[in-house]
């Protein structure tokens, strides 16, 4: 097989993995980013509404300390907050990275980057591209990585991380299968990044592309890393519900930060009984069950959602800030949403948990020469992200782990040897079901979903969990049967997927289980309040002799405690 090596290994190409890849190769080293995707087409594009940043533009009391202060508050004081504070601070410069590199962002009237409002904030900080801001983002990043030559390696799967043979704690790369021809590739690094993304197609009904299937979060998990937080699955208030191909799509935030209303079936502007004060810009967990229980209590519309109407804002607004969503209604919904609302439930979108990190340094506290970045780490969002964040994430900590790997990478000659014994054992795993009779995998994928949505969705309780975990090992244990080679089999691919969605939805649910209160996106309805008394910990996952462990470690209070608000 194949050997490439390089100095830092970047395993992903959106938001963070680009950012990560410039100021890697900016700082001297060899880079090579490898994805299941091609170039540009990541989960970043999808975050459609905007960037946080601390401008002052448009409220110039706006500050570092706020946004910190929104982000932790949010959070439900969940977060490490030293990320928060190092998100909070360097996200402004981050954006003008951004506008450096070439980012066109929308203007106000002074000739500035003009910022809208986003759900649970205390200033209007988000930063903007009307409603392509994702678009914009990674196209620009894009670029740039081709401008200076960046190493691209597309349609590849990565399985596994690869330990050094002389010291196995430690990471020194990756193997990978090119799905077009079936070869097997090792990548030897001597810096690795995992800049995955997330998991949400671990449910039936998600915002996220097909690629996102917890791949970061398990390999990591199998080669000895720490995942944190694996309870808090964000569910995003809006997303379409018709016709059954659009089911999940995201409707972004912006169409809510613009000024559109969320109305139920009694054309009743519902959020006044759960937030009076902060009403359709409310946090995303408070928004999406305030809409899950209007359509449980009877008050949503016959598809099951309710309306979500920007039609009092005039056309002209629509066309200027919002023009994706009118052409993502009218091309899959037939529906003109300038003169008609639309209906809208909530989706699967992110995760707040993932690889345990340093904050400064973004490398893994478990796996020297590990590093993650972007939604692949946890820590930042704590319970609850706030819109915007994201984005802002992946600049943030997609810089700082690009500028820590090729530190770490200095010096070093990259790796010229790895296990080939530990290599065969994985190649014997990937072709196990290659001609064997069982079940189809993707057809295991969407019972997956179903089990996922049903027992670990937007509420949750202790049976719904248990259940949930009952059938998951089920569907663990059933044989999966692969038709075909190895050259370009999606079949194949399904089932490389399909094991790391049961490990990452494992967690999930057995995370859920042992947190005992409600807390941000985590809500329990046998347990539905917080508790700060004992709830102030993080969830951590293990693995060892391929059984799950559970642990917990103090959220270590450092500017910000459970009893200060805003403004504080």
């Amino acid at each position: 097989m194949k050997v490439v090596s390089c100095d830092v290994l970047i395993i992903g190409s959106g938001g963070a993995g680009a950012r990560a890849a410039i100021e890697a190769h900016d700082r001297g080293a060899h880079v090579i980013v490898v994805a299941k995707t091609l170039e540009g087409k990541a989960h970043t594009v999808m975050a459609e509404g905007g960037i946080n940043a601390a401008l002052g533009f448009r409220d110039p009391d706006d500050s570092w300390e706020s946004h910190f202060m929104d982000t932790v508050e949010e959070g439900v004081f969940l977060n490490d907050q030293r990320m928060a504070e190092i998100l909070a601070r360097e996200s402004p410069d981050r954006v003008f990275d951004l506008e450096r590199f070439g980012a066109m962002f929308d203007r106000d009237e002074q000739g500035r980057i003009a910022q809208r409002p986003f759900g649970g904030q205390s200033h209007r900080r988000t930063c903007y591209v009307g409603d392509t801001t994702g678009h914009e983002v990674i196209m620009t990043l894009v670029e740039a990585a081709r401008h200076r030559g960046i190493d691209y390696r597309s349609e590849l799967v990565v399985t596994t991380l690869l330990h050094d043979p002389d010291d196995a704690g430690t990471i020194i790369g990756a193997f990978a299968i090119e799905v077009h021809s079936g070869s097997y590739l090792v990548f030897l690094a001597s810096a690795t990044i995992l800049a995955t993304g997330g998991a949400g197609r671990i449910y039936t009904i998600t915002s996220n592309p097909v690629e996102a299937t917890g791949d970061g979060y398990a390999m990591a998990l199998r080669s000895g890393a720490t995942l944190v937080d694996m309870e808090q699955t964000q569910f995003h208030p809006t997303s379409m519900i018709f016709p059954e191909s659009a089911k999940g799509m995201l409707v972004t935030e912006a169409v809510r930060g613009e000024g559109g209303y969320l109305l139920n079936s009694e054309d009743e502007r519902f959020m006044k009984r759960y937030n009076p004060e902060q009403m359709e810009l409310s946090p995303r967990d408070q928004t999406a069950r305030a809409i899950y229980t209007e359509i449980q209590e009877g008050r949503g519309t016959p598809r099951g959602g309710v309306h979500l109407d920007i039609t009092h804002k005039g056309r002209d607004l629509i066309m200027a800030r919002i023009p994706r969503m009118v052409k993502q209604f009218e091309k899959f919904a037939n529906i003109d949403i300038t003169t008609f609302p639309m209906e809208v439930a909530p989706t699967a979108h992110h995760f707040m948990g993932g690889v345990r990190v340093v904050p400064e340094t973004c490398e893994s506290t478990d796996l020297p020469g590990l590093f993650a970045c972007g939604e692949a780490a946890g820590g930042t969002h704590g319970a609850n992200r706030l819109g915007g964040n994201a984005l802002a994430e992946t600049q943030v900590f997609g810089k700082r782990a690009g500028e820590a790997a090729a530190d770490y990478a200095v010096g070093r000659s990259p790796p010229v040897d790895h296990d080939a014994v530990f290599v065969q054992r994985e190649i014997e795993r990937l072709e196990q079901p290659l001609g064997a009779e069982g079940a189809a995998p993707h057809a295991l994928k969407e019972e997956l979903g179903r089990l996922m949505w049903e027992n670990a969705g937007i509420v949750r309780n202790e049976k719904l969990l248990v259940e949930g975990l009952r059938r998951l090992r089920h569907l663990g244990r059933t044989q999966c049967a692969v038709k075909g080679s190895r050259r370009y089999n999606p079949d194949w691919v399904d089932y490389i997927e399909l094991q790391n969605m049961v490990l990452v939805s494992e967690c999930v649910l057995t995370c859920a289980l042992s947190r005992k209160e409600s807390r941000g996106a985590h809500y329990r309805s046998d347990h539905p309040k917080r508790d700060d008394s004992s709830g102030l910990v993080h969830y951590t996952c293990t693995l060892q002799d391929e059984v799950l462990h559970i642990g917990s470690v103090p959220v270590e209070i450092t500017r910000a405690d459970p009893t200060m608000r805003k403004g504080d």
